[in-house]
């Protein structure tokens, strides 16, 4: 990283792989130790993510510091162009995480129908929580993951292959091992919203954007979790207008990806020719 950069937003962008991967173990290191210091932590899963995580963020708060701009990052999520392509973006992404619990819900059915001795092999874990762990749960799914994957995937990963790889490798690469950290359902939808995310840091220059989407989704999907409505939507009568709906959502999805993709290489393209070698090499 640059110390030598004041502005925020190219700030992020000089901090380099090597430097978050020792940013990540020291703060495995420091978990570690608090977690065997205080039994507590090793005993709640949430507690430790928690723990680790605020670890990492003091990485990124020490390699920010002293940056300006910020302000003016802030104020651009709310610029009404900006906001409407947010909402727009976690709508379309919400919509398609609908579709492959739809369609497995439905060749359920069907298999049902066709087989009176179909035994079905959907699993509904309806594990109760504790208020302790509900909590602890939507502190680290809701605050903790958007901040730290957006500043660890699009502020660094992201920042830093499109230099050595180009843009779409880039968004290919850091979007699979986004969705890697998701459960076996959730990898395509995770693997697609991280694209848009690549996308949107890059129209925006402004990590702030990006973390909003993400908190957007993550709190919204763990509503729908504890209230069981995403379950509720995958039955009938729900199955088939969700299933509708999802597809729907699935093909506007996939042309704002094509769309936007197509805008920004030509973009990049033009910024790669347009830039000294010596800062590609940065």
């Amino acid at each position: 990283m640059d110390f030598s950069v004041n502005e925020f937003n190219v700030r992020l962008r000089t901090i380099r792989i090597w430097e978050l991967a020792i940013g990540l173990v020291i703060a495995f290191i420091i978990t570690s130790v608090l977690a065997a210091a205080f039994p507590v932590i090793s005993e709640d899963d949430n507690l430790f993510f928690i723990v680790l995580l605020s670890c990492v963020l003091v990485f990124f708060i020490i390699a920010l510091m002293k940056t300006s701009g910020i302000k003016d990052n802030i104020s651009n999520v709310f610029d009404v162009k900006i906001r409407n392509e947010i909402l727009y973006i976690f709508a379309l992404n919400l919509l398609f995480a609908f579709l492959f619990p739809c369609i497995i819900s439905g060749f359920d059915y069907l298999y049902g129908a066709l087989d009176p001795n179909w035994i079905t092999g959907i699993d509904i874990d309806t594990v109760e929580l504790t208020a302790d762990s509900l909590i602890l749960e939507c502190i680290a799914s809701i605050i903790f993951a958007p901040l730290i994957e957006e500043l660890v995937f699009r502020g660094v990963l992201f920042n830093r292959l499109k230099i050595r790889t180009g843009m779409i490798p880039a968004m290919l690469i850091t979007s699979f091992i986004f969705a890697l950290g998701h459960d076996f359902g959730g990898i395509t939808s995770a693997f697609l919203f991280g694209i848009c995310m690549c996308i949107l840091y890059m129209k925006t220059d402004n990590i702030l954007v990006t973390i909003s989407v993400h908190f957007t989704n993550n709190l919204v999907a763990t509503i729908l979790a504890l209230s069981q409505i995403d379950i509720i939507t995958a039955q009938m009568p729900w199955l088939i207008p969700t299933t509708i709906i999802a597809i729907i959502a699935t093909v506007f999805l996939l042309k704002y990806i094509l769309n936007e993709i197509n805008e920004l290489k030509k973009s990049f393209n033009i910024m790669c020719k347009n830039s000294p070698a010596s800062l590609s090499r940065r």
